[in-house]
């Protein structure tokens, strides 16, 4: 390994270490379900190794009461033996998303990834033994910010060469931050990461629909998005999303269900699929130069029945949204969550009932070169490291921090 790439890696990682500066760092240990929580005054989250997964987000909603918005399980246990492998909240790799054919082709040489998705048609998040399918180790912890960490060989799922990758997360004041580090150590290989979150800003306990197709969703900068065949592979058009269309969330905000009945909402998802599924580009060049950090979210994503708002910052280029149209009730939400005792509310995830954000990069960007998106995707030994950053910030309709915000205008 070069030493640039090194050094390069160093200066990223230093954050990471400062992690285990306070709190109970030196042995770092879970709670009796096998979690991990860190917190501030507004925010509590849970995390568990498998899949580096956020288990857990909980605040207050506009009512004071204490919400859980996130889909998971109550026990650490249960996301390594449950059979539908959700993904819940955990950072998929070495490649998120879709590969078409299980192939990519670097330098000349054609690459054959685990193909388990379609019937073996394409990989999806990186194989049947994806990152977000694995046990990373708790490399820091403290009360504010935990870090796992992950290495991958090669031939792990057919990827070329050894991967270290950190994923860090930090809480601070209303703030979640998300930084992922990946670093090819041995060959080129495709790295695209992102957190596999699926959100309902309710916690899945609305008394008015047990859907969250009453989220409003709007995406400032996406005015396109990749087009996609049946089964969402991309064919390597970019499509506009026209003003007042199924999936013009840019143009102002708009609940996720505002089109429902419009037949166009039909296959927009795959093949026979009602919704969304689909990777919207990030386009902030006009903006240039700009800080990802303060500029305005790539994504905000609120509910007026909680009250509670979601907005998305991220340096990544490209943003996916799931609208959960392949959950079937057949997953039960966590104790934290639902409504008891309410037969037209059993406490499961019903279709429809949750939505996924995923910030990343264009899908299957290493199989469409005319979108020359190498130096995104593509990592070898010397390289700068893969580097996913995100901050989640969160506010509630009528709280003190909406006021105190009011009261500065």
């Amino acid at each position: 390994m070069q030493l640039t790439g090194l050094l390069s890696f160093a200066a990223l990682a230093l954050p990471l270490a400062s992690a285990s500066s306070k709190g109970n760092s030196s042995e770092p240990k879970p709670d009796k379900d096998g979690k991990y929580w860190i917190k501030t005054d507004h925010l509590k989250l849970g995390f568990v190794p498998f899949g580096a997964a956020v288990s857990d987000v909980r605040l207050n909603d506009k009512y004071g009461i204490e919400r859980d918005v996130v889909a998971g399980f109550d026990n650490a246990t249960y996301y390594s033996i449950d059979r539908q492998k959700p993904n819940f909240g955990n950072v998929p790799g070495r490649y998120a998303n879709r590969i078409k054919n299980a192939t990519f082709e670097i330098d000349g040489k054609w690459y054959n990834t685990s193909a388990n998705d379609n019937d073996g048609l394409d990989t999806l998040h990186g194989g049947k033994d994806g990152w977000g399918l694995r046990n990373w180790t708790v490399s820091s912890y403290s009360d504010e910010s935990i870090t796992f960490s992950i290495l991958d060989t090669d031939g792990e799922n057919g990827f070329p060469g050894d991967v270290q990758s950190y994923v860090t997360y930090t809480v601070d004041g209303w703030d979640w931050h998300i930084k992922i580090i990946a670093l090819s150590l041995t060959k080129k290989t495709p790295i695209m990461l992102t957190s596999h979150t699926y959100w309902n800003l309710d916690g899945f306990a609305n008394n008015e629909t047990s859907t969250a197709l009453n989220h409003t969703l709007y995406m400032p900068y996406s005015g396109q998005r990749v087009g996609v065949d049946n089964i969402l592979i991309p064919t390597g058009e970019i499509l506009p999303n026209a003003k007042g269309s199924i999936n013009d969330f840019w143009s102002e905000p708009k609940q996720i269900g505002a089109n429902w009945e419009d037949e166009d909402l039909l296959g927009n998802c795959g093949f026979n699929c009602t919704g969304y599924d689909n990777c919207w580009t990030v386009n902030r060049d006009q903006l240039s130069p700009y800080d990802w950090r303060t500029t305005e979210p790539v994504a905000s994503l609120s509910s007026a029945w909680s009250g509670i708002k979601l907005d998305v910052y991220s340096d990544q280029d490209a943003f996916q949204m799931y609208s959960c149209g392949f959950q079937n009730g057949s997953m039960a939400l966590k104790t934290s969550q639902g409504i008891d005792g309410d037969e037209d509310f059993p406490r499961v995830i019903p279709q429809y009932g949750c939505v996924v954000l995923e910030p990343q990069d264009y899908i299957d960007g290493i199989n469409h070169p005319e979108w020359r998106r190498e130096k995104k995707q593509i990592f070898g030994p010397g390289d700068d490291p893969y580097v996913f950053q995100a901050k989640y910030s969160f506010s509630v309709v009528g709280d003190e921090k909406e006021e105190c915000a009011k009261d500065e205008l």
